[in-house]
């Protein structure tokens, strides 16, 4: 397992640790959520940051998402990876519709401490960018780096995805559609995901004896 999904699975799993124990002597929405959402929009930032924001956090919309799975997919077809495709489609469809089951069971509401710079329906918990994001760009990245030979192009492609994953998180808070543990949550159950898809991928692939 590469270095860089481990790591991030670690973090994954003290984030959950950390909101559980939150959870049980605290209610939503937590203090450093409301402190986190009022600084940021306090300060505001330079004029170019609200489009730039929104323009990041469409990349973890389900349009872009659908775009770049189908893409991804279509080469590993063409090479013949059959394997890595399923995988990667399976875990993106499959991982949507269990965020998608959460937020309907939890249904917390959306911040309505500051106004929301972006356009947003649904309920609020986890951030749905936040996880499919997670789980399509981590999957990605985590999947790739088992047909890829060089090391530095799979620690490449990893670090890449946890950055895009990362700012697409920040970018909800700063618009003012999510609450940053609602984030968090997303970005835990994604890195997770993708940890469980790259295992089960990676066993199968040993018991077949291959990819092709």
């Amino acid at each position: 397992m590469p270095a860089v999904l481990a790591g991030a699975s670690v973090a994954a799993v003290g984030i959950v640790l950390i909101l559980l124990v939150g959870l049980a002597v605290d209610h939503w929405p937590f203090a450093f959520d409301r402190s986190i959402i009022l600084g940021l929009r306090t300060w505001g930032g330079p004029a170019w940051l609200p489009k730039v924001a929104a323009d990041v956090t469409a990349l973890g919309g389900g349009i872009v998402l659908t775009i770049v799975v189908v893409i991804v997919a279509g080469l590993l077809i063409v090479q013949r990876l059959w394997l890595t495709a399923f995988a990667i489609v399976a875990s993106s469809i499959s991982g949507n519709i269990v965020v998608e089951m959460v937020k309907l069971h939890v249904a917390r509401p959306r911040p309505d401490i500051v106004t929301h710079l972006v356009t947003v329906t649904h309920m609020s918990f986890p951030s749905g960018h936040s996880a499919n994001s997670a789980i399509v760009y981590l999957t990605l990245a985590g999947l790739a780096s088992q047909v890829t030979q060089d090391r530095a192009a799979r620690r490449y492609m990893l670090v890449v995805a946890i950055l895009l994953v990362g700012a697409i998180g920040c970018s909800r808070v700063y618009l003012g559609v999510h609450w940053p543990s609602d984030v968090l949550a997303g970005w835990s159950f994604g890195t997770l995901w993708a940890l469980a898809w790259w295992l089960a991928t990676a066993r199968v692939r040993s018991s077949i004896g291959g990819e092709r």
